[in-house]
């Protein structure tokens, strides 16, 4: 490994769940070292470990931590861990979500309370918990985000309550910019088309909508992690500066079409 130059060189990228190396949160911590940053990546199981080594031998320096967000202490002992080892971070990846399979099927009125509440703690809370940790060690500014999804403001057939935790999530991005914004800390969010992951298969119907998609989008074809993962490290650059608050749809333009 030799040290890496580019717009991030010298900086920290905390990059929180990645699951496997399909998945867009290690698209976004490849293109986050591609453009110099040293990367902090955690996982919640150890079967995760495997492809979480392969990124942090991408750049000197770059470790893995094992985190579930399902835990106070264990985001406690993240960031008391990341401050012993680097100190400054300058970038918050939150690529976390998730809501009981049984949720996704059914109606939405069929909700249930645990898988409400379940959902929100995992996909939302886990945001405001990490940034509470991670965002007093950005004592040089930084960037913060979270990944999204046009379910959060229309209704996608068996999304359900996920849907409405994405939802949660924008308006949590928007208070957390409002409070940083004095740290000059941005916060943002990348709403993301479908994207073949590992996760997104658990989907009901997701095949039909990726397809759909690829064929009405005004760009044609598939969209691709790497697409969403190179605005994610444009956002951690200073050429983003100035925005913060903001839901940033990523998805061949989609989401413009009225049918």
């Amino acid at each position: 490994m030799a040290e890496q130059s580019g717009p991030l060189a010298g900086k920290v990228a905390v990059v929180m769940g990645v699951a496997n190396q399909w998945s867009i949160g290690y698209a976004i911590a490849e293109s986050l070292a591609n453009a110099g940053a040293k990367l902090a990546i955690t996982y919640r199981a150890e079967r995760s470990l495997r492809d979480a080594t392969k990124l942090v031998e991408l750049v000197p320096g770059s470790k893995a931590f094992q985190c579930d967000v399902d835990s106070d202490d264990d985001i406690d002992k993240l960031g008391d861990d990341l401050k012993a080892e680097y100190g400054v971070v300058d970038t918050l990846v939150h690529s976390i979500a998730f809501a009981p399979p049984a949720e996704l099927r059914g109606r939405f009125i069929e909700t249930t309370r645990e898988g409400f509440i379940t959902a929100h703690a995992v996909s939302v809370y886990s945001l405001i918990a990490a940034a509470q940790r991670i965002s007093p060690l950005m004592t040089n500014g930084g960037s913060i985000m979270t990944l999204s999804y046009l379910g959060a403001d229309r209704v996608f057939p068996q999304y359900n309550v996920m849907g409405v935790a994405k939802a949660a999530l924008e308006s949590t991005v928007r208070y957390l910019a409002a409070d940083l914004g004095d740290a000059r800390i941005r916060v943002n969010a990348l709403s993301a088309g479908p994207i073949k992951t590992k996760s997104a298969r658990g989907i009901p119907g997701f095949s039909t909508m990726k397809d759909a998609a690829a064929d009405k989008s005004p760009i044609k074809g598939e969209l691709t992690a790497k697409q969403v993962a190179d605005v994610a490290a444009f956002l951690a650059s200073d050429a983003a500066s100035g925005i913060t608050g903001e839901t940033i749809i990523i998805d061949n333009g989609f989401h413009v079409l009225g049918i």
